[in-house]
């Protein structure tokens, strides 16, 4: 055992006897992982994982970013549904690559193979999957080959096209000659063609994205682009963005309610917390983490929520370093299957800032019946202070409880297994439609249990450095019997199925009903 999660067991143990009954142990599932983020300043912030099927066999394989290193494709060789996690790195030369910041996956020419959009310090790079967990580039696409600094991605897939939309996000212009700071780079949209992809627009201002997510926040039936931004690069004059997806992409102002919002921001996340049907927003940022409300779905304007709910998550948690915390990657999942949404968010030291936390916990925030949040990392076991970037919250052994696994700099990454007690129940669905977007990127799912509606956006993107395609996990609490349907992403409603819980099922459009099936 590694010498810091000893140190943490030991602290963790101490306090067992002030422990909730339901707060899940992690147990560390890291044993032969010796992967890293690693490399120089250009490799101080990305460092995410992609987390997917590459096989066919619904168990997820991970793709951890390496920056100056390779980086490594984690074979999934768990034994069976529920058993102990095991992973084996085995990486095909496509996906070896330097420089790498994040990947996320996706079905890009909708053949039913998860492909890769794998970014970079440098070229970025499409890559076909074969099924098998193979990856080729794409060599007919035509997207254009920009040696940049690239950072944040989502996509997304616009009425009537049969690609998605892309969007990259860029950090620091290497060729300012003034730089880095004030030197921030322009983003890409890259809309798709009968042919491929059309010359990127260029998105500016840009001010240091560092992690951007297609949402449709209002539920207009348009997903626009929202943008996180590092204001120490930027400076000063910079501000969190949304972009209007139209024609011709404008950003929105106050004048459409959108206020200006200065953060250090680092990561995305999206969820429906409060059962209104709107998803609030979370964003990763050095010192205060932020929580955001939609006041209504007429116009993008948000309130803060962070001090109602309890999610600053503004320092550590344990030990004497009290300066500010660095936040990095936000995810959003029910590790106990409660039925309350619970947040993990990925700290570490961007290198060796003196004005901030060099032991850095990472958090686990379990909501509460009252809808406030409430650390429970230590004792979760997951509270650990190696440099986390990136991160996935995942069910990595299909039973039905969130898993999770952690990219680190400079240090191995971590894999970790949700060893319970998850007392409640759950259903995760997998969402299949004809081509294009057979994964129904953009759709929204609806579940009713006990008069609670859950709402979930699919959607591509946010996080830092990398983000997952997996069955979409309901946590449920007590609730035996649920129904269910989805509004696919061409705005057409399903019908309303009726099934029971603690079921894994893939869900196909069938006209206006779902046909089911296990996945």
């Amino acid at each position: 055992m590694r010498p810091e999660r000893l140190a943490l067991l030991l602290i963790a143990c101490a306090g067992a006897a002030a422990a909730q009954p339901d707060v899940p142990v992690f147990a560390d599932r890291s044993t032969g992982i010796t992967h890293a983020y690693t490399g120089g300043w250009e490799h101080f912030v990305g460092g995410g994982v992609a987390a997917f099927d590459c096989d066919g066999d619904a168990m997820p394989e991970l793709y951890a970013a390496g920056g100056s290193s390779p980086a490594t494709l984690l074979r999934n060789r768990t034994a069976a549904r529920g058993a102990a996690l095991q992973f084996e790195p085995e990486t095909p030369q496509s996906l070896a690559l330097t420089g790498v910041t994040g990947a996320w996956p996706l079905d890009i020419d909708s053949d039913g193979h998860t492909d890769l959009a794998v970014l970079r310090v440098g070229a970025n790079v499409l890559l076909r999957g074969d099924g098998a967990c193979g990856f080729a580039p794409f060599d007919d696409l035509h997207l254009a080959d920009e040696a940049r600094w690239s950072t944040a991605f989502s996509a997304t897939w616009e009425q009537g096209a049969a690609l998605p939309t892309l969007a990259i996000g860029n950090y620091v212009d290497r060729d300012d000659p003034k730089g880095p700071f004030e030197a921030c780079d322009s983003n890409r949209l890259y809309r798709p063609t009968p042919t491929g992809y059309a010359a990127p627009q260029v998105l500016e201002p840009g001010y240091c994205a560092l992690s951007i997510l297609f949402t449709d926040w209002g539920r207009h039936g348009r997903a626009d682009l929202r943008i996180s931004n590092d204001r120490h690069y930027y400076v000063r004059g910079g501000e969190e963005q949304l972009w209007a997806m139209e024609d011709d992409p404008r950003l929105f102002t106050r004048a459409d309610g959108w206020e200006s919002y200065v953060i250090w921001g680092m990561g995305i996340a999206s969820r429906d917390l409060d059962g209104d049907g709107l998803a609030e927003v979370y964003l990763t940022s050095m010192g205060d983490q932020k929580l955001q409300s939609l006041v209504g779905a007429s116009a993008p304007a948000y309130r803060d929520a962070t001090y109602d709910r309890g999610t600053t998550a503004h320092r550590p948690y344990f030990g004497d370093d009290g300066r500010p915390s660095t936040g990095w990657h936000v995810a959003f999942g029910d590790v106990q299957n409660d039925g309350r949404d619970d947040i993990f968010v990925a700290k570490g030291n961007v290198d060796q800032m003196p004005g901030n936390a060099m032991e850095d916990p990472n958090n686990l925030l379990l909501q509460q019946p009252d809808g406030s949040f409430a650390e429970q990392g230590l004792t979760a076991g997951i509270g650990t202070v190696a440099r986390a970037r990136g991160a996935a919250l995942a069910d990595l052994n299909l039973d039905g409880r969130l898993d999770l696994t952690v990219v680190n700099r400079r240090a191995p990454m971590e894999i970790w297994e949700n060893t319970g007690p998850a007392p409640g129940h759950w259903l995760q669905l997998r969402l299949t439609q004809p081509a294009p977007n057979p994964d129904a990127i953009g759709a929204f799912i609806e579940v009713e249990a006990d008069g609670t509606r859950y709402t979930r956006e699919l959607t591509v993107g946010g996080g830092h450095g990398g983000g997952s395609l997996l069955p979409e996990h309901f946590g449920l609490g007590d609730t035996q019997q649920v129904r269910f349907r989805v509004i696919w992403p061409d705005g057409v409603p399903s019908d309303w199925a009726e099934i029971g819980t603690d079921r894994l099922l893939r869900v196909t459009r069938d006209g206006t009903a779902l046909a089911l099936a296990p996945y």
